[in-house]
C-alpha cells in the first residue's frame, strides 16, 4: 500500500501502465486470501450485509477521492475516461466498493456543473479528505417523479428551513453531506425546486435523522437508507447555484453520470466472463472439457463480444461528454440503458455455463458470481432506469429523425468550440488523444442539433466499405455495418411518425428506442475503428463481431428492421461460427496473458492463471 494521500498514477502512471492498472497493481492480487479489496473479503461482507469500511479506508488512503474532484477545484480529474477506468478497476473487484466509494462523485457532481465557486471550494476540501457526499433526490412516494418532491425548504433570514424525508439514498447514513433537492417554491414547478449542500455536521441536534438501513438484494452492504429532517436550519450559502435551477442542474449532472455509470457494468462483465471462462476451462463434461463444447465455446465467444461492443460505446460517451455536451442527453440514455441491458443478458447467459456453480454462495471462488449477478441488476434502475432512459430517447425522436435526414451537418457556431477547433471526430473517437477542457455551460437539457455521433454511422460504413475493398478482412464488418446503416435510415423515419400525446409515447415507440441505442452503438464502434487505429487490435475481428452482435439485437429489438438475410441462414451460420472461433481464440489469449478484457491490452493484477 502507498502512503497515505497518495493518489494512483500520481505524477503519472509508470511507463506503460494506465491509471486503471496502476490502482488494481497497488491494491494487490484479488484472489489472495488477504486484502480489503480481495474477492474473499467481499464475500465476507456480503453474507454479513456489512459496509465495506475497510476497502473505503484503504481507497481514501490512495488518495482516490481526488478524482472526484475536477482539477480546477484543486482534484486530479482532468478527463472524465479517468473516472471510467478507475470505477470499472474497482467494479471488477467488488461492485459494493465501487458503488459506495464512487457515489461521493454522484452526490458533488451537481456543484461541478453549477459552476458555483462560493460552495466549490469548501467541498472540494473536504472531498479530497474524504468526506462522502450523497445525493438527495427520492422519496419514499415519488420514485423518479422529481417535480413531485415534498421535502421544503421554507426561506428564512439567513438561509432555508428544510422539512421532510429523502429515502433509498446511497451514503445517507455514512454522508456527511447532503446534496439536496427541495421545494423552495410552494407552488412547485421547475423552478421551484433549488439544491442545497448540506452538512450534517453544522446541523444542531435533533434537526434531523438518518433513516434505518434498507435490505437490498444486491449490494448488501451498501449504506441505502434515508435521511429525515425536522426543521433543520441551514444558511444561505448552502443554495447551490441559483434559486429554481435545481431541477435543471441534476438532470444535466445526470447526463455525466450516467455516461460514467456503464464502468460498473464493464467491471462485471470482466469479472463474470473470467469466472466463466476459468470453470469452463477445468469442468470436464460427457468426456471433454467444457471449453470443447460448441455450445459453451459460442456463449463464451458471443458474451465477449457483447462486452466489446459495451467498451466501445462507454469509451465514445465519456469521451463526448468533453467534445460534444450539446447532445448528452441523447448519448447518456443510450449508453445507461444499453450497457446494463448488455451485461445483464450477458451474465443470464453465463449463469447458465456455470450451472449450479452460479447459485452456491460457498464452494466455487467464493459465491463470488451469484453475489456479482445480484449486485449489477441495480445498475440499470439508479440514476434513472431503463424506461427513463428510454423514455428520455423517444422525446426527442422528432429532432433526432429530422436531424439525422438532413445529413452530416457542416461546422457551426458553437461545435467548433467544443472541441477547441479540432476536428470532433478525431477527439471523440481516438481513444489516446487529448480532450478539450469539461465545459458544463454547454450541457443542455436536449439535443438541439440532434445527434453528430449517430450522424457519423453512413459515413462511417462508407470509409469501412472502401477499405474493405482492398482488405478482404474488414468483409464481414463492412457488410453488417451496411446492414446497420440501412437499418437506421428506415427506424428514423419510423421514429419521425410517432407523434407526442398526453399518456406518453406509444409501445412501439419504446422498441424503436431500443433498436436506435443498438445503432448508435454501431456507431461508435465504426468510429473507433476509423479514429482509434482498429482499438489496438491486430485485426478488424473484434469490429466484425461487434456489428454482428449488435445487429441481432436491433433484429430483436425491431424485428424486420434489418431486413432479410443476404444469404440462407445455414450458410450466414457457417459465415459467423469461424468469426467466433476467432475471437475465442483472442478472449482466450488475453485470459492466459493476465489481460482485461478489452479492446485495449490491460494487464490485471492476479496476473496469469495458474
Amino acid at each position: 500500500m502507498t502512503t497515505a494521500r497518495q493518489r494512483p498514477g500520481e505524477g503519472g502512471a509508470p511507463p506503460g501502465r494506465t491509471l486503471g492498472e496502476e490502482l488494481d497493481a497497488r491494491l494487490g492480487d484479488p484472489t489472495g486470501p488477504a486484502g480489503p479489496l480481495g474477492y474473499a473479503a467481499a464475500a465476507r461482507q456480503d453474507a454479513a450485509e456489512a459496509f465495506p469500511a475497510d476497502a473505503c479506508a484503504a481507497l481514501d488512503r490512495l488518495g482516490l477521492p481526488h478524482y472526484y474532484v475536477p482539477a480546477e477545484y484543486g482534484g486530479a480529474l482532468t478527463e472524465m475516461p479517468q473516472l471510467l477506468e478507475i470505477v470499472r478497476t474497482l467494479a471488477r473487484r467488488d461492485l459494493t466498493v465501487a458503488i459506495g466509494h464512487g457515489k461521493t462523485f454522484l452526490g458533488a457532481v451537481c456543484i461541478w456543473v453549477a459552476g458555483d465557486e462560493r460552495g466549490a471550494g469548501r467541498l472540494a476540501e473536504l472531498v479530497r479528505a474524504g468526506e462522502p457526499v450523497c445525493l438527495g433526490l427520492t422519496e419514499r412516494t415519488h420514485g423518479s417523479d422529481l417535480m413531485a418532491g415534498e421535502v421544503v425548504a421554507e426561506p428564512l433570514a439567513g438561509g432555508y428551513r428544510v422539512t421532510g424525508e429523502k429515502w433509498l439514498i446511497n451514503n445517507a447514513t455514512r454522508g456527511r453531506l447532503v446534496c439536496l433537492l427541495a421545494r423552495t417554491d410552494p407552488g412547485g414547478g421547475p423552478r421551484g425546486f433549488s439544491l442545497l449542500l448540506v452538512d450534517k455536521d453544522r446541523l444542531p441536534p435533533g434537526s434531523y435523522r438518518t433513516l434505518p438501513k434498507v435490505p437490498t438484494l444486491g449490494i448488501r452492504g451498501a449504506d441505502i437508507s434515508g435521511i429525515a429532517f425536522d426543521g433543520a436550519p441551514v444558511g444561505a450559502d448552502c443554495l447551490v447555484g441559483r434559486e429554481g435551477e435545481g431541477p435543471e442542474t441534476v438532470l444535466k449532472a445526470l447526463q455525466i453520470t450516467r455516461s460514467l455509470c456503464t464502468a460498473l457494468s464493464l467491471g462485471a462483465a470482466d469479472h463474470g466472463l473470467r469466472l466463466a471462462l476459468g470453470f469452463a476451462r477445468e469442468r470436464r463434461l460427457y468426456g471433454r472439457r467444457m471449453t470443447e463444447l460448441p455450445l459453451v465455446r459460442r456463449t463464451l465467444a458471443e458474451c465477449y463480444a457483447d462486452l466489446l461492443a459495451a467498451e466501445a460505446l462507454s469509451t465514445v460517451a465519456a469521451r463526448s461528454i468533453h467534445t460534444l455536451p450539446g447532445e448528452l442527453s441523447v448519448t447518456s440514455a443510450v449508453a445507461k440503458y444499453l450497457v446494463p441491458t448488455l451485461v445483464d443478458r450477458m451474465l443470464e447467459r453465463l449463469r447458465g455455463v456455470l450451472g449450479a456453480r452460479a447459485y452456491l454462495s460457498d464452494h466455487y471462488a467464493h459465491g463470488r458470481f451469484q453475489k456479482l449477478e445480484r449486485d449489477h441488476r441495480i445498475v440499470g434502475i439508479f440514476d434513472g432506469n431503463t424506461m427513463v432512459n428510454l423514455y428520455a430517447l423517444t422525446a426527442q425522436f422528432r429532432t433526432l429523425a429530422r436531424t439525422f435526414a438532413a445529413g452530416p451537418l457542416p461546422a457551426r457556431p458553437g461545435r467548433e468550440a467544443e472541441t477547441d477547433g479540432s476536428d470532433w471526430q478525431a477527439a471523440t473517437f481516438g481513444p489516446a488523444g487529448p480532450l478539450p477542457a469539461l465545459s458544463p455551460a454547454r450541457l443542455r437539457l436536449f439535443a438541439r442539433d440532434g445527434s453528430a455521433l449517430m450522424g457519423s454511422l453512413p459515413a462511417g460504413a462508407d470509409a469501412l466499405a472502401r477499405a474493405a475493398s482492398c482488405d478482404p478482412r474488414l468483409a464481414g464488418a463492412a457488410r453488417s455495418a451496411r446492414t446497420l446503416t440501412a437499418a437506421c435510415r428506415a427506424l428514423h423515419t419510423r421514429m419521425a411518425a410517432v407523434r407526442p400525446a398526453p399518456a406518453g409515447p406509444p409501445a412501439d415507440a419504446f422498441e424503436l428506442a431500443r433498436g436506435y441505442s443498438a445503432c448508435f452503438a454501431a456507431a461508435c464502434a465504426v468510429g473507433l475503428w476509423r479514429y482509434g487505429d482498429g482499438g489496438g487490435q491486430p485485426s478488424p475481428l473484434w469490429l466484425e463481431a461487434v456489428l454482428d452482435r449488435l445487429s441481432s439485437r436491433l433484429e430483436e429489438s425491431v424485428p424486420g428492421s434489418t431486413g432479410p438475410l443476404p444469404r440462407a441462414w445455414g450458410v450466414e451460420e457457417e459465415m459467423r461460427e469461424p468469426l467466433y472461433e476467432r475471437l475465442l481464440e483472442r478472449m482466450a489469449a488475453q485470459y492466459a496473458a493476465g489481460e482485461l478484457f478489452s479492446l485495449y491490452p490491460r494487464r490485471t493484477a492476479e496476473g496469469p492463471p495458474c
